[in-house]
């Protein structure tokens, strides 16, 4: 049995959830939501939430304070007073489990953060390591908020699906970095955001050609922080 398999889900309950743009995306294209029925912005003026994960970005109406772009949370169902993602499922809290099984209901979209957890990659960038979980994922010790009941193994995890998820979420992630440099030089109201994020994710693929003439210009500018991007009629466009 997997170590998800009758868990509670306090990760999903502990954590605010860092999204990137591709994670965005694809929620709305599972989802069939908008963006701001999902998605939030959390203050994160002591870095908590980004750690040495998400980009922060600025807004026009609060430009001093450093956001992170992530999964909105309710209020528990289940357990009152606390709070969770949205997309979790919760199960009726019973004597054979107290805190209840749920399930994420948007596991085929679910953010990068989510499928890589409990993993990293080592300091050297190349193999997946285990996290240490702690025993609770806030400091507010409420059941709810109760992480994994023992320390994952490494046969609890697939050591090819982990190591997938982690190079495609390295590049997302790296990706959504230079988006937030690009932003993050004039901060624009963050009703644009969406928008804004859509556009690129957009035009982020062109011909060879394109690429080319992407980067023979970049070259010349020697701009740094930019984003080659494409237009469908090939016109040149190299930063966002």
């Amino acid at each position: 049995m997997g170590m998800c398999e009758t868990c509670h889900a306090g990760c999903c309950r502990s954590y605010a959830i860092p999204i990137n743009g591709a994670d965005v995306i694809r929620l709305e294209r599972k989802s069939g939501l908008t963006f701001w029925e999902f998605a939030c912005r959390w203050a994160d003026p002591q870095g908590e939430i980004a750690g040495n994960y998400a980009p922060h970005f600025h807004f026009q109406d609060e430009p001093q304070t450093p956001f992170v772009i992530c999964l909105r949370q309710v209020e528990s169902k289940t357990h009152p007073g606390t709070q969770c993602c949205q997309f979790l499922q919760e199960g009726e809290r019973t004597q054979e489990h107290p805190l209840g099984v749920s399930r994420c209901g948007m596991y085929q979209g679910r953010p990068a953060a989510c499928r890589v957890f409990p993993t990293k990659y080592d300091v050297q960038n190349e193999l997946p390591i285990l996290h240490t979980i702690p025993e609770y994922g806030r400091t507010e010790q409420a059941p709810a908020y109760k992480l994994c009941p023992r320390q994952w193994a490494k046969e609890d995890v697939d050591p090819l699906a982990v190591a997938h998820e982690l190079m495609i979420a390295r590049y997302e992630v790296g990706f959504f970095k230079r988006i937030a440099e690009v932003w993050n030089r004039s901060p624009r109201p963050w009703e644009l955001f969406p928008a804004f994020l859509r556009d690129v994710y957009a035009r982020r693929i062109g011909t060879q050609e394109e690429i080319e003439q992407a980067e023979e210009a970049a070259r010349r500018k020697q701009t740094p922080g930019t984003i080659k991007l494409y237009q469908p009629d090939q016109e040149k466009r190299d930063a966002a």
